[in-house]
């Protein structure tokens, strides 16, 4: 098969045996972004071009808080708020009342104005991109690349949010005939793995009856992380931690 630069990721995550390989591409793309974002990326002119209009959300704040490049993310930050300030003084000043009827019909735009001006992210577009790159990747493999398909049909599926995300690309990128097998190959994977932490879930809440306290835990330890990570996509616990950095 041809090998894209795609392709070898994807392979080891299936390779990893977790719950939801998207997820732990998802979190290696955040890694990556957030460390190109912090070391060289704030001093190019069209990266800085990107930040000062788009800014980022809390979560890529925070991680490229973490990272302590203090003076780079300064410089981000202050000339992103330069942008912020010219574009709020003009979605204020066009909000300025003119009369009792336009106060009414313009001041209710004005919080939707605010959100629009500070709802975006640079890294969040990075990795949204990436991630449907992944996923058109998953997509092809299982028709093209056997040892693949073999994987993809023995992993434990994946998070709910990335279950709709590959049958939208498969919907989009197959045929008809290769999106209704795509389709219900992952629909039996995805139901069987989800009965499997339901079980493992419930086997958590029963060691808490005293008179299961000597029974053993099983695969039913961390089946509450493993539960939340599925229905929401890698949040909690191991599953969802950055890899270590000692910057």
């Amino acid at each position: 098969m041809k090998y894209t630069l795609d392709t070898i990721p994807v392979l080891d995550a299936y390779k990893a045996d977790c719950e939801c390989p998207l997820c732990q591409l998802r979190i290696a793309c955040e890694d990556q972004y957030v460390d190109s974002m912090m070391s060289s990326a704030y001093m190019e002119p069209d990266w800085r071009v990107k930040t000062n209009e788009t800014g980022f959300c809390t979560r890529h704040f925070e991680l490229m808080f973490e990272r302590r490049n203090r003076l780079g993310l300064a410089l981000m930050t202050h000339t992103h708020m330069q942008e912020v300030i010219r574009s709020l003084n003009e979605i204020l000043q066009s909000g300025a009342p003119q009369g009792f009827f336009s106060f009414r019909s313009e001041k209710s735009s004005l919080p939707q104005k605010i959100r629009a001006r500070v709802d975006g992210c640079v890294i969040c577009d990075q990795v949204e991109n990436a991630i449907h790159r992944y996923a058109y990747t998953v997509a092809q493999l299982y028709f093209t690349n056997a040892e693949f398909k073999a994987m993809f049909e023995q992993s434990k599926g994946v998070c709910l949010p990335h279950l709709a995300l590959l049958l939208e690309i498969a919907e989009k990128t197959l045929s008809s005939a290769q999106y209704r097998a795509f389709q219900s190959a992952l629909a039996a994977l995805e139901l069987a793995n989800l009965k499997r932490i339901e079980g493992e879930l419930e086997g958590f809440t029963l060691k808490f009856d005293y008179r299961n306290a000597d029974k053993p835990w099983g695969n039913s330890r961390d089946a509450v992380e493993r539960a939340i990570n599925k229905l929401m996509g890698a949040c909690v616990g191991e599953a969802a931690q950055m890899p270590a950095h000692n910057d």
